[in-house]
């Protein structure tokens, strides 16, 4: 398995919002920003507006599990991307929630799971779990965690407790949560054998008919 990248701290400019409601939503999204929320640690929420090209492109370099160092009103917060909401049809940023964190804190994270290699001839890669959650210190999150099936044969299983995670992180899902399954793949004279079945209910509505 490839050593995990680590999400990178960004810092960005932010702005505190005093407006609040879908109406004054759209009017930030107009203004080039993003609504935010940041709560955490027992504090009150703080709603932000982020820069909505340059947080659009923190996401897409160092994914939804970004830390981010925010300026605003004159201080500096720490910050884990923990919701970005983007529209289902226009697919623009909505609405962020922000988790405050301090340096050398463990927070739990969804981290994708990518895997690599390829398995054994004649073989289907059927890959039940995307994410992967694990518990990490903040400013060490990995962008992916990568799980090798190169060369893996039919009938291999990689369950959650045998992916190797990053130094100091600790698994969260269930251990035996099944990631991965290498089947073998259907014979060419099974496809033809299928694509030939009728199934029965369909033969039983052809005879009432």
């Amino acid at each position: 398995m490839k050593e995990s990248i680590t999400v990178s701290e960004v810092r960005l400019a932010a702005e505190s919002r005093t407006e609040f409601g879908k109406g004054a939503a759209r009017r930030t999204r107009r203004a080039g920003k993003i609504p935010a929320v940041l709560y955490g640690h027992g504090s009150d929420p703080k709603h932000l507006a982020l820069p909505a090209l340059e947080f659009a492109r923190v996401v897409r370099e160092h994914g939804q599990n970004a830390v981010l160092t925010l300026d605003v009103d004159s201080s500096s917060e720490l910050a884990l991307t923990k919701t970005v909401t983007t529209h289902p049809i226009k697919n623009y940023i909505e609405h962020v929630d922000l988790l405050l964190v301090q340096r050398g804190e463990k927070v739990s994270v969804e981290v994708p799971i990518v895997l690599t290699g390829d398995p054994a001839a004649s073989t289907l890669v059927v890959q039940d779990l995307t994410t992967i959650t694990v518990e990490v210190e903040a400013l060490h999150i990995p962008e992916q965690i990568e799980v090798s099936i190169e060369g893996a044969a039919a009938g291999t299983q990689i369950l959650a407790s045998q992916v190797t995670l990053p130094a100091g992180a600790v698994l969260a899902t269930d251990g035996e949560a099944l990631v991965v399954a290498v089947n073998a793949a259907p014979t060419a004279e099974q496809l033809e054998g299928d694509a030939g079945e009728a199934p029965a209910d369909d033969a039983a509505d052809s005879e009432e008919a």
